[in-house]
């Protein structure tokens, strides 16, 4: 009887240990992932902070040939392309001040973006919007400023900034070194510009 006793509290205790051990297993995965998720957001955080300007798109419907195209276009622009999850971006946005991003983050979203040219992000999205009815772009951001796709199109109907350079310095003699300077400042008015436009066109309308 003393032995049967010994056997059922042995068989408790080793259910006991399988139940704390799956505990364990469940516990340690949700953490791993939740970091993982820290991490995302980090990272989408630093390169919304650190980029001249990114537009944000739908590539929803774009077949692997189409998708595999434009990612090359973007990588030759000098522009990195990366599909985010909207609710890790929105918590990203939130740490850069750019709420209002919020609206247009549904569905699937892909971001492109540079931390040297303010231009290249609009003007590649922008033809191959034009080039592939599927994708669809959502809204941009130039110098932690939100533009509407009105905005974004003007934005892309700008020179590439070697051209702009190359017109200049061949118009007047003014030190390369300050103009240079001016190119790489800060574009916010150009921005207010390009909304001041967009919004007049849609009282037009």
């Amino acid at each position: 009887m003393r032995g049967f006793v010994r056997l059922e509290i042995i068989w408790h205790l080793s259910i006991i240990n399988y139940q704390l051990s799956m505990k364990e297993v469940l516990v340690l995965p949700s953490e791993k992932i939740l970091q993982q998720k820290k991490e995302v957001v980090q990272e989408i955080s630093a390169k919304i902070k650190a980029a001249k300007a990114m537009v944000f798109a739908d590539y929803r419907g774009l077949t692997v040939e189409q998708d595999t195209e434009l990612r090359s276009a973007l990588r030759k622009a000098g522009v990195e392309y990366k599909v985010v999850k909207n609710t890790l971006t929105r918590l990203a946005a939130h740490e850069n001040g750019l709420e209002a991003l919020d609206s247009y983050l549904n569905g699937p979203t892909s971001m492109a973006f540079s931390d040297k040219d303010p231009v290249a992000p609009a003007k590649v999205l922008a033809e191959y919007a034009k080039k592939f009815e599927k994708l669809e772009l959502k809204v941009g951001v130039v110098e932690g400023k939100i533009i509407d796709l009105e905005g974004i199109n003007a934005l892309a109907e700008l020179p590439p900034r070697e051209v702009l350079i190359a017109k200049v310095l061949g118009g007047f003699n003014a030190p390369i070194a300050g103009f240079v300077n001016v190119l790489n400042g800060n574009i916010r008015g150009l921005v207010v510009a390009l909304n001041a436009i967009a919004e007049k066109k849609s009282q037009e309308a």
